[in-house]
């Protein structure tokens, strides 16, 4: 008889590890007075549906999705993982995934705890995908998820599955909302613009800059001042290589993407997610 409490954390961990059912992991801690590892040799024992350990394993592949509510002022995008592009191509697990952005909106969840807790059909995601990963025997997960709120949200999908973008704006605007999600699935801008990059960020890029300035012998005894305006001006290349509104617009080199957004009626970007496999 266990001397030990058996709580809920324990059997999720169980579950999590094993894929075995809610049942079988209380009855394997019970029977092994709380030992974690003792309960997982005790269901493979009885010969329980049990997957093996999976926190070794990455899992690269998967199904990203990015979908708006009806009035496009949220969006969500999450990838639900897998190891394989052999599972993550097949129908099944593409509608598997289907079903948990589907909830995620219809239940309008902000975080990926909050989703797990969301049932469907009288069972929360959270099994549901451990009993995914005990059939399937690959560790499977919500690895990724994002959230968009904004008087506008666009989605975009690009490739099989494989990127998800969402847009917040300031007004309705279809096509450049499309546009716009196209251009950072394209060119993974890190910020939507030169003050929005974080500031380590900048800090990092700067050093980098000056470091590689500094030791262009062509530099060699130049003042301190000449080399931090050399620096300044590759930093600035930087940021517009790099900030959504500087970028080249894919569509149109000739002009920013800030020109197009201005052109485009004065849109302005509020926010936006990016979650790509790996």
């Amino acid at each position: 008889m266990s001397t030990v409490t058996i709580t809920a954390a324990d059997i999720n961990k169980l579950r999590q590890a094993t894929g075995a059912g809610m049942m079988d992991c209380r009855k394997a801690l019970t029977e092994n007075n709380g030992d974690f590892e003792a309960a997982i040799d005790w269901l493979r024992k009885k010969g329980a549906k049990v997957a093996a350990l999976r926190s070794d394993r990455e899992a690269k592949e998967g199904v990203v999705l990015s979908k708006t509510t009806a009035d496009n002022k949220t969006g969500i995008a999450l990838c639900v993982s897998c190891e394989t592009d052999f599972v993550s191509k097949n129908a099944d697990f593409v509608a598997f995934a289907q079903s948990i952005m589907d909830a995620a909106i219809a239940n309008n969840v902000k975080t990926v705890e909050e989703l797990n807790e969301v049932s469907i059909n009288g069972q929360k995601i959270a099994d549901l995908v451990n009993d995914k990963l005990a059939s399937i025997g690959e560790k499977i997960g919500i690895s990724k998820f994002e959230r968009v709120d904004a008087a506008y949200v666009a989605s975009y999908i690009h490739g099989a599955n494989r990127m998800g973008v969402l847009v917040g704006m300031n007004k309705e605007a279809v096509e450049a909302g499309k546009d716009v999600a196209m251009q950072i699935a394209a060119m993974n801008p890190v910020a939507i613009d030169a003050d929005a990059v974080p500031a380590d960020v900048v800090a990092r890029e700067k050093a980098i800059i000056t470091d590689q300035v500094a030791a262009d012998p062509k530099m060699a005894g130049k003042p301190a001042e000449m080399i931090e305006k050399i620096a300044a001006g590759k930093l600035g290349a930087f940021f517009k290589e790099n900030t959504l509104t500087a970028q080249a617009f894919v569509k149109d080199a000739a002009m920013s993407v800030g020109d197009y957004l201005k052109k485009s009626g004065d849109v302005v970007v509020t926010e936006f997610k990016r979650v790509a496999l790996g």
